[in-house]
């Protein structure tokens, strides 16, 4: 830590209150750079200027810069969360998860003129204009802008009014604006066009169509026709620009769905949202792990309900996030209506989560050029809790059939491709026949002998590079002699097994006793999958292999005067045992160790 001030911030920490509050980290200038709020000022800051090396590398980075801090006490923890939100979004401090988003904000202006207009901008520049937004797809934002400007007759001309014009343009005569170029539209009438377009693009669709045939039910028994049969062309307008949207969620809801997909300690979090049943927006942001995931999901909540003002009552999230019950109190606060943040374990909110984490990663895959293998590799990683993406990993099984010719395999894949230079296969000696936790036991103990060995010796590659994630072709025995061996050599590598169903395919990742499926997570499932049929294929083959040729050595072995080792010479020199057949006595006795009367017996042994 190269900060010369740290003992002084501790000191000045330790004396903070135990009291709910907000604390204001500002850097020498006397720059805010990173705004929280605690239940306990004083536990929550001096963490910071404790131990260092248990610190993510944003919030280290952050304290390096802190020259002082400043604190507000609040009456409650609630108290100190809106407070926070509020400050972070005036102060916009560098070390606070800030919404960074893969492509930009769109925003719609509202102008501050006699005849106002709706236009798509990309920043808020006018000062004296009002904005909606921000919103994260543009195609989305003018989409909508165009679908209101139609529906509501607004011009969608760049003229400035009052402009007298003596001929409307084509679009007055497709009925999709009121032309007041011409004088014919009232400024009241205008300005309640204009008023009626923002509370449908403010609202909900559903809850505005339900609205106006409301009204123009009301009209119709006024007997204010004329007033009726115009709401119902707007109606008919609104679901005709809507009808071919399509809907993804059951019960037609509106509701936001967040994921994150972590590589080491950067974030990539996706939102989708969905209004009506209706997936309108998805975005992807890019910050950095804040202290844990279960933080870094509550800084996204907070900072993205402080940028956006349309908030759902029903919220969807991956995982546990702190300060869950006051952030639903917060949004709740502000909605005026019960906000509910849930953490879905099935159904179709547990669905819509893989939907967003796949976006995630797939934003992941587009900003570091990462491949498919990659993105699964990074997958991985979050879902077994790993510190870092696993760059190597192996896998082991073995092979025999009733105990004989057992053999072991090792396969390793590579940023989740398998690395085939780096496969080895072990003959298994010195194990009781059948018993395969002795097996798998004296092929680990071997494997990581030659570890020991090749490190000693300074090489780099092969048996000298630990992995770094070992995946075990089979349950909690298996799980268990891996981790037995681990110990002996005094080395922490994580290990998990692989379990099948009954068609042996990959059903789960066991570890610690617990099963934990792995069919909602698509890309760590196809990873998991490939590394265990391709571990079972390398092993058996092998065992295929070594069980033909001691069948074939036995059949010579069955010849009287041939034993092991005229059979072995035998093979050396003919390869195969059709050549030996073929043979005849001349070419047999040509071979060294071989006698006429030896030459007699194999002749006659194959009926020659």
């Amino acid at each position: 830590m190269s900060n010369s001030r740290i003992d002084y911030l501790r000191e000045k920490a330790m004396h903070l209150p135990l009291s709910p509050g907000v604390y204001i980290m500002k850097n020498k200038k006397g720059e805010v750079i990173y705004i929280g709020k605690a239940n306990a000022l004083k536990n929550r800051v001096s963490q910071y200027f404790g131990i260092q090396n248990m610190q993510t590398l944003k919030v280290f980075r952050m304290v390096e810069n802190v020259y002082d801090f400043e604190y507000i006490l609040t009456d409650s923890e609630f108290e100190a969360l809106v407070l926070e939100c509020s400050l972070i979004k005036q102060y916009k401090p560098k070390y606070n998860i800030l919404l960074k988003d893969d492509k930009g904000y769109s925003f719609i202006e509202i102008t501050n003129e006699p005849w106002r207009k709706l236009k798509a901008v990309y920043r808020r520049e006018n000062e004296e204009s009002t904005y909606l937004g921000p919103y994260m797809s543009h195609f989305v934002v003018k989409q909508s802008l165009d679908a209101a400007l139609k529906i509501f007759k607004l011009p969608q001309c760049g003229k400035t009014f009052p402009y007298k014009s003596q001929r409307p343009c084509l679009n007055f005569h497709m009925n999709q604006c009121a032309a007041p170029c011409t004088g014919n539209m009232k400024k009241v009438d205008y300005d309640a066009a204009v008023n009626e377009a923002i509370k449908f693009l403010k609202g909900s669709t559903k809850e505005y169509l339900k609205e106006q045939e409301t009204l123009m039910e009301k009209y119709s028994k006024n007997y204010e026709f004329e007033k009726a049969a115009e709401i119902r062309d707007r109606v008919n307008a609104i679901k005709k620009l809507t009808e071919k949207q399509k809907v993804i969620t059951k019960g037609a809801e509106t509701k936001d769905v967040f994921s994150l997909a972590r590589d080491e300690d950067e974030i990539c979090f996706n939102v989708l949202r969905f209004f009506d049943g209706i997936l309108a927006v998805s975005g992807n942001y890019f910050t950095e792990l804040d202290k844990t995931l279960e933080n870094t999901r509550a800084e996204i909540l907070k900072c993205f309900y402080t940028e956006h003002d349309d908030i759902p009552r029903t919220i969807v999230i991956d995982g546990e996030c702190d300060d869950h019950k006051l952030i639903e109190q917060w949004l709740t606060e502000r909605l005026s209506k019960k906000v509910q943040i849930i953490v879905p374990k099935r159904g179709q909110n547990l669905e819509l989560v893989s939907m967003s984490k796949d976006n995630a990663y797939n934003a992941f895959a587009t900003k570091k050029r990462y491949s498919k293998a990659d993105s699964a590799v990074i997958e991985l990683g979050e879902f077994l809790a790993l510190k870092s993406p696993p760059q190597f990993i192996e896998s082991y099984d073995i092979s025999h059939t009733a105990g004989a010719d057992t053999v072991g395999g090792m396969v390793v894949f590579k940023n989740g491709v398998p690395c085939k230079s780096e496969y080895r296969r072990f003959i298994v000696k010195n194990t009781t026949p059948g018993d395969d936790v002795g097996a798998m036991r004296e092929v680990l103990t071997r494997r990581f002998n030659h570890y020991v060995k090749e490190k000693e010796e300074g090489k780099l590659n092969g048996f000298a590079r630990p992995p770094e994630l070992i995946l075990m072709d089979g349950g909690m025995a298996q799980v268990g002699v891996a981790k037995e061996v681990l110990k002996k050599f005094n080395l922490d590598i994580p290990v998990f097994g692989m379990i099948k169903d009954g068609n042996h395919k990959t059903r789960a990742i066991t570890v610690d006793g617990n099963e934990i499926s792995i069919h909602a997570k698509r890309r760590v499932f196809t990873l998991v999958s490939s590394i265990q049929e391709e571990v079972h294929r390398y092993t058996i083959g092998y065992h295929h292999k070594r069980r033909l040729k001691n069948a074939k050595k036995s059949e010579l072995t069955d010849i009287p005067g041939i034993g092991p080792k005229k059979s072995e010479i035998l093979w050396k020199e003919f390869k195969t045992l059709e050549a030996i057949k073929r043979a005849d006595m001349d070419t047999l006795m040509n071979v060294k160790g071989i006698s006429a009367r030896d030459a007699m017996n194999i002749r006659s042994h194959f009926n020659m």
